[in-house]
C-alpha cells in the first residue's frame, strides 16, 4: 500500500520525521494510512515483530542499512530528516508553500536577535497558526496542541521587540493563539485549562482594540458552557458574545445559533428556533468572517443547528440538517465529520431506524476512535446504549465495533 498523496503534510508525522523519531514516524504513518504492522513491514523489507518491536521501542533503529529502508520505503522527504525543532523558525513546523524560504530566515534572524521584528515577520507567524489551524481538523488536536503552544511561546517571547501599531498587531495573535490552544484543551475535555486560555484571549483581545476576537472568545466559552449541559449559561455567554462591539456577520452568527442551542439544551423550543433563525438570516449574507472562522458557512450552520433538533428530539429535523450539512464537509475535516456522524447516528437512533443508525456510526467509528476522542467517541458509545435499550441487534454489532478500539 503507497502512502496517500498528501500523508506527509500531516503535523504529527513531520515532527516525527524532523526529529527522526522512528517508533513515532511508523505508529503515525500507520495511523494516517490505516496500514497493518505487516503492511507496513513488506513496504520496508522488516518482519512484523520488527515494526513492532521498533514502535514500542523495544528496538533502537541504529543501523543506517534500516533507517534507510524507511526513508526509502515511506518516502520521507529529505528535507525533514536531521531538522530539529530548534532549528525551525518557530518551534512548530514549517508546513509546504507556508513561509517562504526568505521568511524562515528572517523569523530565524528575529528570534536569535539579530533582525528587528517586523511586520513581514508577524505575517510569517499569522500563516503558521492559520496553517495549524487546518492540520487540527484533520490529525487533531492532540497531534497539534503541543506545536502550538511552542509557537505560543516564541511570539510571546518576541513581543518586547514589537513598537507601536506592531505591538499592538503581536498582542492581537496572541489573542489568536490563546484562543486555538482553549479549543483544542476544550476538544480533550479539559475545560479548566481551556477556561484559562480563554481569559487570556478575551484580554488580550480587548487590550489590542480586538472585538470579532473578544466575541468569538464569549461565544467559545458559550460552547464550553453547552458541553457541560449548562444550556441557560450557553444561552447567556452566546447574547453577550452576539452584542460584543466590533463583532463580523459570521461572528455574530456563530453566537447566535450557540445562544438558540442553549434554549434548546434547557427544553426552551421557541426561544431555540427564534434565535436559529436570526443566526441563518445572518450567515447567508456573512462575507466579513474572521481567519479562524474559515469553516464557518451554511452547511455548519445546518449540522449545528441539527443539534438543536437532537435536544429537542426532534428526530426527523436533526437527521436533515446533518445529512445536509455533513454533505458540505471536505474529507479534510475528520474530526468534525466524525462529531457530526456520531450525532446523525443517535438521530437515526432516535428515530427508531436502527440499521441506519449502525451503518452511520460504523462510517464514523474509526476517525471517532483516531481523532474523536472523548466526544464523538463517547457520543457513539450513547447510541450503542440506545439501541440496547431498546433491544435492538444493531446496539449490539455497534458496541462490539467500539470494543475492538477501545
Amino acid at each position: 500500500m503507497e502512502p496517500e498523496l498528501d500523508v506527509w503534510v500531516h503535523p504529527e508525522l513531520r515532527a516525527a520525521a524532523a526529529a527522526e523519531d522512528w517508533a513515532a514516524l511508523l505508529r503515525a504513518w500507520r495511523k494516517l494510512t490505516r496500514s497493518s504492522q505487516t503492511r507496513l513491514g513488506g513496504l520496508l523489507g522488516l518482519a512484523q515483530s520488527d515494526v513492532s518491536a521498533i514502535e514500542n521501542r523495544r528496538r533502537a533503529v541504529t543501523s543506517v542499512e534500516v533507517r534507510q529502508r524507511i526513508i526509502d520505503g515511506l518516502g520521507v522527504p529529505v528535507e525533514l530528516l536531521g531538522v530539529r525543532q530548534e532549528g525551525l523558525p518557530l518551534p512548530s513546523l514549517v508546513l509546504p508553500g507556508v513561509v517562504s524560504e526568505a521568511d524562515g530566515e528572517r523569523l530565524a534572524g528575529v528570534r536569535k536577535g539579530g533582525l528587528r521584528l517586523d511586520a513581514a515577520s508577524v505575517d510569517a507567524m499569522d500563516a503558521l497558526l492559520a496553517a495549524h489551524r487546518r492540520a487540527e481538523d484533520t490529525v487533531g488536536s492532540r497531534a497539534v496542541a503541543p506545536l502550538v503552544t511552542a509557537q505560543f511561546r516564541a511570539v510571546a517571547g518576541l513581543h518586547g521587540q514589537a513598537r507601536g501599531a506592531l505591538a499592538d498587531r503581536v498582542v492581537r495573535l496572541l489573542a489568536e493563539y490563546a484562543q486555538f490552544l482553549a479549543w483544542m484543551a476544550q476538544d480533550q475535555d479539559n475545560a479548566a485549562v481551556a477556561l484559562g486560555w480563554f481569559d487570556r484571549s478575551y484580554d488580550w483581545a480587548l487590550e489590542s482594540g480586538y472585538g470579532d476576537m473578544a466575541a468569538t472568545t464569549m461565544s467559545m466559552k458559550a460552547h464550553l458552557a453547552w458541553s457541560g449541559g449548562e444550556g441557560r449559561r450557553c444561552a447567556r455567554l452566546g447574547e453577550a458574545a452576539a452584542a460584543t462591539a466590533g463583532a463580523s456577520a459570521a461572528t455574530r452568527a456563530m453566537a447566535v445559533q450557540m445562544a438558540g442551542r442553549g434554549y434548546a439544551l434547557e427544553g426552551e423550543r421557541g426561544a431555540a428556533y427564534a434565535r436559529l433563525d436570526e443566526a441563518q438570516r445572518i450567515i447567508v449574507d456573512a462575507v466579513d468572517a474572521p481567519p479562524w472562522l474559515y469553516f464557518y458557512g451554511e452547511s455548519w450552520f445546518a449540522a449545528q443547528r441539527g443539534m438543536a433538533d437532537l435536544h429537542l428530539r426532534d428526530w426527523d429535523g436533526a437527521v436533515g440538517n446533518l445529512t445536509a450539512g455533513l454533505a458540505g464537509f471536505t474529507p479534510a475535516f475528520r474530526r468534525d465529520r466524525a462529531w457530526y456522524g456520531a450525532c446523525l447516528a443517535h438521530a437515526y437512533a432516535g428515530a427508531g431506524e436502527a440499521e441506519a443508525a449502525l451503518t452511520t456510526a460504523l462510517g464514523v467509528v474509526r476517525d471517532a476512535s483516531e481523532i474523536g476522542r472523548p466526544h464523538a467517541w463517547t457520543e457513539l458509545h450513547r447510541v450503542g446504549a440506545l439501541l440496547l435499550r431498546r433491544g435492538s441487534r444493531e446496539g449490539r454489532t455497534l458496541v462490539d465495533a467500539l470494543a475492538e478500539l477501545d
